[in-house]
């Protein structure tokens, strides 16, 4: 059985090439737990969250990725975030109307691509700091048949860094491998090697990468897949990390939502139902305020202004 829930770092000794791969199995099944998304939107939601953890692995920060996408279509809004702990949570926002009847409409639109599911829109990538004080935002258009063809684009005009991935979802998990090729300096493996024998491993690595399958990627161990694809070069596999489910709501998020939204709106939902209740948009739970709460948010002293529609 591969590794479950953590992600394993890799890099090649002799190459300025490194990669990740990543695997969700209890994680994914926390995530969707309480969400009944078509078979079609699951697995590239899935592809989302596997992808948020290979990018947040490339960087070196303390906060949150997030990974959107945004379009006309069907989805019109798809949300994976991970913390740089490897905490991750996920969304997808889409119109029933479009997948009413049987799965096999959504399984037909999947197979299109992900222009069909998301429509004419965008790709964007969101880095901030836990603090709040650094962020930044890369976006561009989606594009190709599958998520990982858009965030190759992305790591084409964004970082500069030429990236190859390869996910894959379904009920049971999510799983991904990420290779990167870095600059080559004179700290990096293998400096001293030519530039020309450096261009040709970074093909040559690639076209082995394309012949990973889906159900390899989902079922062989990491140093398996590493010494399947790999065997002819020296690869150092790094020790896991655990990957998880993680949300960050809050009963203090919702009420500063709450506020922002103001006691005028807040009271009239009150009088109408006699409490205000609050879904978290990601794991579900609820959030309960009576009379007594509502009374005592708005006598802070100092009511947020911060409000989302997600929290």
């Amino acid at each position: 059985m591969h590794d479950r829930d953590c992600l394993h770092r890799f890099m090649f000794e002799q190459f300025p090439i490194r990669g990740h791969l990543v695997h969700l199995d209890a994680a994914w099944r926390a995530l969707i737990e309480h969400r009944e998304y078509p078979a079609a939107i699951r697995d590239t939601l899935g592809e989302a969250v596997a992808a948020s953890l290979l990018l947040t692995a490339t960087v070196k920060f303390e906060g949150v990725l997030s990974l959107q996408l945004q379009g006309d279509g069907p989805v019109h809004l798809m949300l994976a975030q991970c913390t740089s702990g490897l905490g991750v949570r996920g969304l997808a926002r889409y119109r029933e109307e479009s997948f009413a009847g049987t799965e096999v409409r959504a399984d037909k639109v999947a197979a299109a691509g992900i222009s069909d599911l998301i429509g004419r829109g965008n790709l964007t990538v969101t880095l901030e700091t836990d603090d709040g004080a650094q962020r930044y935002q890369g976006i561009v258009p989606i594009a190709g048949l599958r998520l990982a063809e858009s965030l190759q684009v992305y790591f084409e005009n964004s970082e500069q860094l030429p990236t190859r991935l390869w996910l894959h979802a379904d009920h049971s998990g999510a799983s991904g491998m990420l290779l990167q090729r870095l600059p080559n300096t004179d700290a990096s493996p293998g400096a001293e090697v030519a530039a020309e024998v450096i261009d040709d491993a970074w093909r040559r690595v690639q076209l082995i990468g394309e012949t990973l399958t889906p159900a390899e990627l989902r079922t062989l161990p990491d140093a398996e897949i590493l010494h399947r694809l790999f065997n002819e070069d020296d690869v150092r596999l790094y020790e896991a990390a655990p990957v998880y489910f993680r949300c960050r709501c809050s009963r203090e998020r919702v009420g500063g939502m709450l506020q922002s939204l103001g006691e005028a709106e807040s009271r009239s939902v009150l009088a109408e139902r006699g409490k205000v209740e609050v879904h978290c948009d990601f794991c579900n739970r609820g959030y309960v305020f009576d009379a007594v709460d509502i009374t005592q948010l708005f006598k802070a002293p100092a009511a947020s202004t911060r409000g989302s529609s997600v929290h």
